[in-house]
């Protein structure tokens, strides 16, 4: 399980689902997406991630520094919850669960 650059890098300098330019686009190979966008419609910065067929969140802020930052913490945790979502010690009702409570708990930790 990794991240690696989405559609080969295709979509940076494209408009993101923020209307803004994307700066930084990832994806996991277990089905998860984060990306940094500058520029759009509701604040300079914005990142907005997702686990497939679970969630989508969008966060804004002001410095890209504090974007950056915060994308690469983001995306640590992204992957802390596709590890309890794909676990394959636990039955599915017992893996919906926690991957329904660690996005929760994603969701409390980056507002």
């Amino acid at each position: 399980m990794s991240w690696s650059i989405f559609d080969e890098g295709r979509s940076l300098g494209l408009s993101g689902s923020e209307n803004g330019t994307i700066l930084r686009d990832e994806e996991h190979s277990e089905g998860a997406r984060i990306t940094i966008e500058r520029g759009g419609s509701t604040a300079p910065y914005s990142i907005t991630c997702g686990i497939y067929g679970w969630m989508v969140h969008t966060r804004f802020f002001s410095l890209e520094e504090e974007a950056q930052t915060e994308f690469d913490k983001m995306r640590v945790e992204l992957g802390e919850i596709i590890g309890l979502i794909c676990d394959s010690s636990l039955d599915e009702e017992r893996a919906m669960e926690a991957g329904e409570n660690a996005v929760s708990r994603f969701v409390e930790q980056f507002p």
